[in-house]
């Protein structure tokens, strides 16, 4: 690893660090990060902190909490976020400034814009961003759902060079160390493929927080491909932040593209989620990326889920296969009705008119997945 190129970083921060035993916001594991979040600075190092843990720091403060529903979550998250921030405001002797967020944020552009720009403006101003989701108002529609891939997304929108997970074990072993002795800790990843994500199990013991190892991995794939060099340590040891100082790996490096992803690109594959399908025969042979044109309404066979001008859709053949996803300049319901005309004419003239049914603006190509 070059720490020495590092001049922006994203560290996260899980619920078992927060609130380990659930009983309100602990410093016990919060201090050495905190002291490496302060050393960075001190180094002209800019720090983006993504914190989960509001849940697990409001839940003690509610009776009865076995099979809470969601509305009850909901109340934990609000109480839990105020003792989450003062408690990390405690810890440091500069200002910081909370970031609550829902996915509606990141995958809506102009939203999404603004967001960098506040990023970028309080790290210019040397404030700490403190960035959740904001789980007090999100659905299952609107949330990310954990805070691993938050967290890339965020380090995406910062244009950091650096992506810091913290885990409660060291890194990513080739099978799970809780169950076998003979695990081996994988240092270095360079390319992330099936092989990776099978060596991830599931979640993460304890039930405490939302992601899992394969979460971890997930993010790190949309992090290294917007060239953003990711870690996953062991958050629970000062020795893993020495060593990150230090320039030394404590974990596990995923390495970075050489080349990334240009960023409209980036947010449309990895941050703006489809909001619905458009179907395209089998033996379609174009290439929507070079030419978005191709697709024309006598291409379609079927309209799939409600979308508006403006938001993303996935374009698919009817055997699976992904194409684009790509801005749609067409809602589902005019592009139904355009699709459905038998007069091919009357669809291509209204096409020549209206334009292209998806925008080469923001397009990203999935057929090389």
């Amino acid at each position: 690893m070059n720490r020495a190129n590092w001049k922006r970083i994203v560290i996260k921060v899980g619920s078992a660090l927060i609130a380990p035993n659930q009983q309100g916001c602990s410093s016990h594991y919060l201090l050495s990060i905190a002291q490496f979040i302060v050393k960075c600075r001190a180094e002209g190092i800019q720090v983006v902190l993504v914190s989960s843990g509001s849940v697990a720091a409001g839940s003690h403060m509610f009776p009865n909490q076995e099979n809470t529903d969601i509305a009850v979550k909901k109340a934990m998250a609000a109480a839990g976020q105020t003792e989450m921030i003062s408690t990390w405001d405690k810890l440091f002797d500069f200002p910081s400034a909370q970031i609550l967020l829902t996915h509606a944020d990141l995958r809506d552009r102009e939203r999404y814009v603004s967001i960098r720009e506040t990023l970028f403006s309080l790290l210019d101003n040397q404030i700490l961003p403190i960035v959740n989701e904001n789980d007090t108002v999100t659905t299952d529609k609107l949330k990310v759902g954990d805070n691993d891939n938050l967290s890339a997304m965020v380090a995406a929108a910062a244009d950091a060079d650096a992506l810091i997970i913290c885990s409660d074990i060291d890194g990513l072993y080739d099978k799970n160390p809780h169950e076998n002795d003979d695990a081996k800790l994988l240092s270095w990843v360079e390319n992330i493929d099936e092989s990776i994500y099978a060596m991830a199990g599931g979640a993460v013991k304890g039930g405490v927080g939302t992601g899992g190892m394969r979460t971890k991995i997930e993010a790190a794939e949309k992090a290294v491909s917007h060239g953003i060099d990711t870690f996953i340590i062991n958050g629970f040891t000062e020795l893993s932040f020495n060593m990150l100082l230090d320039g030394k790996n404590p974990g596990t490096h995923f390495q970075a593209y050489e080349v990334p992803m240009k960023e409209n690109v980036h947010w449309m594959r990895h941050t703006s989620n489809a909001q619905g399908e458009v179907i395209v025969e089998s033996n379609f042979a174009a290439s929507l990326e070079d030419n978005t044109e191709e697709l024309t309404s006598s291409e379609i066979i079927d309209v799939k889920g409600e979308f508006s001008v403006g938001d993303t859709i996935l374009v698919r053949k009817d055997d699976g296969t992904k194409l684009v996803k790509a801005k749609s300049n067409y809602s589902s319901c005019l592009l139904n009705f355009i699709a459905k005309q038998d007069n091919e004419e009357f669809a291509s003239e209204f096409e020549e008119k209206t334009g292209p049914i998806i925008s080469n603006q923001h397009l990203a190509n999935l057929e090389k997945e």
